[in-house]
């Protein structure tokens, strides 16, 4: 074999071989990523699964409570097979979300039985109706924590605002006045507010009026934050501190009497007028010769002294 020949059969095998691990590996990146994907529709398909046996279920009970279904037939068991599928083999997703909705599916699958056997024994329904709404309640927000938080539990889910909540059940066939006395939207979000999720704003707990009306005392506790107001005791808890008398510890030193100080009384004092006036009293009192103004003359100027004419002078 010549140089050339080899040459050619070394580069050929390189090729193949470079070729075959590339479509291994393209075949293992397909088959992960096609069971990514089965995943995801699984996942969604469970979602399906439960709006449409929740669905069913509303429709049940909006039937007994208007008389349109009276009979133990039309209330259908609950099935799930999406769901008994994907418990059968390993995923990623969350586990304790799924295993809630497994425990909704067999408290929803109880409340059923309840209510087939009530109405086949023409007995009363408003007692297993009520738990069945209870339960749906429940599912319906087990529903919401999957779809919109991943099936995180209550209290590790984000807070979230109420009507974001309600918006979602604006967007699935959850009709809020579907059963008649329930506001549904509001059952459920006071069931996720209940079990610990956090949701905004809080509800209410004073009026505007009371809120108002509510005497702080800001300064009764200081170094507490923004000076809170302490508890207020009971009317009776007061009445017995009020009756209780203090005690008064005897000793067997003997007590001195207290002194009583003599108050001198103090001098009487002038009122301002007659301080005022008391000066010019006394001035009229001891110069009375002052008490008439005198003209006062004016001194005369003194002239020279004149002297005598002398003998020889005309005059």
């Amino acid at each position: 074999m010549s140089n050339t020949t080899f040459e050619t059969f070394l580069v050929s095998g390189l090729l193949i071989l470079i070729i075959a691990i590339g479509y291994l590996a393209w075949s293992a990146w397909r088959w992960v990523d096609r069971e990514r994907d089965m995943e995801k529709r699984s996942l969604d398909g469970i979602r399906h699964e439960m709006r449409l046996n929740l669905k069913r279920l509303l429709d049940e009970l909006r039937g007994i409570s208007d008389g349109t279904l009276a009979s133990e037939i039309d209330v259908i068991p609950v099935v799930h097979p999406q769901l008994d599928a994907l418990l059968t083999r390993p995923n990623e997703a969350d586990r304790r979300g799924l295993t809630i909705i497994r425990g909704n599916y067999n408290e929803l699958s109880a409340h059923k039985q309840s209510l087939r056997t009530a109405l086949a024994s023409a007995g009363g329904v408003e007692l297993p109706a009520n738990r069945a709404v209870q339960a749906l309640i429940g599912s319906i927000a087990t529903l919401y924590l999957w779809e919109e938080h991943k099936g995180s539990s209550p209290e590790r889910a984000r807070s979230t605002r109420t009507w974001d909540v309600r918006d979602w059940m604006k967007a699935t066939p959850f009709d809020a006045h579907a059963l008649p006395g329930l506001h549904l939207r509001d059952e459920v979000v006071a069931y996720l507010r209940a079990e610990g999720m956090t949701l905004t704003p809080k509800p209410l707990t004073h009026t505007a009026h009371e809120f108002y009306s509510m005497q702080y005392d800001r300064k009764a506790d200081p170094n507490a934050p923004f000076w809170k107001r302490k508890p207020k005791k009971d009317t009776a808890e007061q009445v017995a501190e009020d009756a209780e008398e203090p005690v008064v510890e005897t000793s067997s030193e003997p007590v001195e009497a207290p002194v009583e100080q003599v108050v001198e009384p103090d001098p009487v004092q002038e009122t301002p007028v007659e301080r005022a006036e008391a000066p010019q009293a006394e001035a009229t009192d001891t110069n009375p010769q002052m008490s008439e103004a005198e003209p006062i003359e004016p001194a005369a100027e003194a002239m020279p002294e004149s002297k005598p004419p002398s003998p020889g002078s005309v005059h």
